[in-house]
């Protein structure tokens, strides 16, 4: 009896052992959508960033070149595009605090809108905007996008660096706005 004892006992430990060596912290976070391009202004521009547990942005992935450097109009200088179009990401706005930015800050994580629908993935790999590590603890990705005029669609998911596998995301809508509302479309985000 003392022998079947001390043998399940030992299975349970090595069982413990593997699985627990086997549950590795991510190491990053991929998120993905399908991306339709859209026909007309006051559309096809979106942000994705990642917030720690205190709500302050660890890290801008990515934003659209219209919400963060806008475009001449009539031969003046340039107005970020959130300044012009107040409906453009106003969440990521607010939660980066553009207007104290930098244009050459903005140049970090801002890229041109995409000429052509498609797959669209961003990677988190856990550092903060400077490339420093951040510490273990809970954050949030986000992923906001104008879809067209006060049409505004927001995809959130909490997590922790010691997750991994598929993350459950929470799907937001502005406005009850039906035009393009395919914009942005099998949103993913997983833990590796």
């Amino acid at each position: 009896m003392k022998k079947l004892i001390i043998v399940i006992l030992i299975a349970v430990s090595a069982f413990t052992a593997a699985t627990c060596a086997s549950r590795k912290a991510a190491k990053e976070l991929e998120i993905s959508f399908n991306y339709n391009k859209q026909q007309g202004p006051g559309s096809n521009q979106y942000a994705v960033w990642i917030e720690n547990e205190a709500g302050a942005v660890v890290k801008t992935l990515f934003v659209t070149e219209f919400t963060s450097k806008g475009r001449s109009r009539g031969g003046q200088p340039a107005q970020r595009g959130y300044t012009f179009r107040p409906t453009c990401m106003p969440s990521w706005v607010k939660a980066v605090k553009a207007e104290t930015l930098t244009d050459a800050q903005m140049d970090a994580f801002t890229g041109a809108t995409p000429a052509s629908s498609g797959l669209q993935t961003f990677t988190w790999d856990f550092t903060d905007q400077e490339g420093m590590a951040v510490p273990a603890g809970t954050y949030k990705v986000y992923l906001q996008a104008t879809y067209y005029n006060e049409g505004i669609v927001t995809y959130s998911g909490t997590f922790s660096n010691k997750d991994t596998g598929p993350l459950a995301l929470k799907e937001e809508f502005a406005a009850d706005v039906q035009e393009h509302k395919d914009m942005i479309t099998n949103v993913k985000a997983e833990l590796r």
